[in-house]
């Protein structure tokens, strides 16, 4: 626990699991201790509907009856591959789409199953591509229909696709 918000500590630790259907999953924190509930409603407090297991993750905690409990969420990062690199939303010349804007879009639709799903950037009528690869690089477990979020966009061989997603929160935050 590093620092106190509204009276609240602030821990950093990772998602150990988080399951979008029953709307809660846990959190590891970084300095140790018993595991940490995150409810849905923090994350979509923060902009998110889920998050992936092992995404970085920035919160406030208070003492309840059954344990720590996720308050608020501050920060949520993309997991740490094999070779200790962050992918994703990372601000250098490496990270999949990082010289191009995030542009505010809503999920049309998005299949965990299928892997895939579909988004609309305001303002404009085609639709965009999202692979499941690119929802886990950005530190998303799913994408809820009707979803806002800020996607960093190219042009595929069929049509515009996402390389890289951010919560509505971030998106709106961050005006590149």
């Amino acid at each position: 626990m590093v620092e106190i918000e509204r009276g609240l500590p602030r821990v950093r630790g990772s998602v150990k699991w988080f399951d979008p259907s029953k709307g809660f999953g846990f959190i590891v924190a970084d300095s140790g201790g018993p595991d940490i509930l995150l409810h849905v409603n923090a994350l979509r407090n923060f902009g998110q509907s889920s998050v992936c297991d092992r995404a970085g993750i920035v919160v406030s905690v208070q003492q309840t009856q059954r344990g720590l409990q996720a308050v608020e969420v501050f920060e949520v990062t993309p997991p740490v591959d094999e070779d200790g690199e962050t992918a994703g939303l990372v601000e250098d010349e490496e990270a999949p789409g990082a010289g191009l804007p995030l542009e505010p879009a809503r999920v049309k639709w998005f299949d965990k199953v299928k892997g895939f799903g579909f988004a609309n950037v305001f303002g404009r009528s085609e639709d965009v591509f999202i692979h499941m690869e690119v929802l886990r690089r950005s530190g998303f477990a799913e994408l809820q229909p009707g979803e806002a979020v800020g996607l960093r966009i190219t042009d595929g061989e069929r049509g515009r696709m996402a390389v890289a997603i951010a919560s509505w929160e971030t998106a709106s935050n961050r005006r590149d």
